[in-house]
């Protein structure tokens, strides 16, 4: 038990906050019909500091983190208290130059969306005589600020992964695009759901339920509803940096 949590203190915001998320994915899972054990969370640690991160496991069981950035998730790691009961997942864009200083530290890579990449990561595991598990990266939105492939290629590229041995192929993740309401974010959801459905079935002939990485703190509930057995949530328990301010100036650093 961590000592010295004082009413209103920090510490004490951000275990509200977790508990908050934790109860709204439990009342989303519930509306949903479903089962909780079929949901779980990743919490989103991209402005968490590792004192943060060992207070939730601690204090409340957090086992699963997602890292967006390599040297964040470096730093974290040298800092875990509990590390052999921590499942880090990458989530994050990852750079072909950057595999080899996380494929034997994380449990899933959820960002696979180049063949290139698969390469990488294929050549690096193999030098460690390890299987990477990876998720394929869907581009729900067709958007070209953002990363992930296109629907209409996602069944080509899944079938391009059985060339790599010691790359396992567990699902599928997507960020859809900023939406205003729930049923928007419903919308893109369902539809990559079935998309990975089709493929996973008919294309890959696997039994098993692919993991679906789907929501993250304003869409989580959407994601739950379409069939999300993932969820990163960050902001929500950690909050959003402050504006940087420089010469009177918000948002900008020169």
């Amino acid at each position: 038990m961590i000592e010295n949590i004082r009413s209103g203190s920090a510490d004490e915001k951000l275990l509200a906050a977790y508990d908050n998320v934790i109860n709204g994915i439990r009342a989303a899972v519930r509306d949903a019909g479903r089962e909780e054990n079929e949901v779980s969370l990743v919490a989103a640690v991209k402005y968490a500091d590792a004192r943060e991160i060992n207070l939730l496991h601690k204090e409340r069981g957090l086992s699963d983190i997602g890292e967006n950035r390599v040297q964040t998730l470096i730093e974290h790691w040298e800092s875990l208290e509990d590390r052999e009961n921590f499942r880090v997942h990458f989530i994050g864009s990852l750079q072909t130059n950057k595999v080899k200083y996380i494929i034997d530290k994380v449990c899933l890579i959820h960002s696979l969306d180049s063949l290139s990449l698969a390469s990488e990561i294929e050549r690096q595991a193999a030098k460690r005589g390890i299987t990477a598990e990876v998720l394929v990266e869907i581009n729900s939105g067709r958007e070209t600020s953002k990363g992930g492939v296109m629907p209409e290629d996602a069944e080509d590229f899944c079938l391009r992964l059985a060339e790599y041995p010691h790359i396992k192929l567990r699902g599928f993740m997507t960020m859809a695009p900023k939406c205003e309401k729930f049923d928007e974010y419903l919308n893109y959801f369902q539809e990559t759901y079935q998309l990975v459905l089709d493929i996973w079935t008919e294309k890959l002939h696997n039994i098993c339920k692919p993991v679906l990485s789907m929501g993250m703190s304003d869409s989580y509930a959407a994601a739950i509803a379409a069939g999300a057995t993932y969820v990163r949530v960050g902001s929500s328990i950690f909050g959003k940096p402050a504006p940087a301010v420089k010469n009177g100036t918000e948002g900008i650093i020169q």
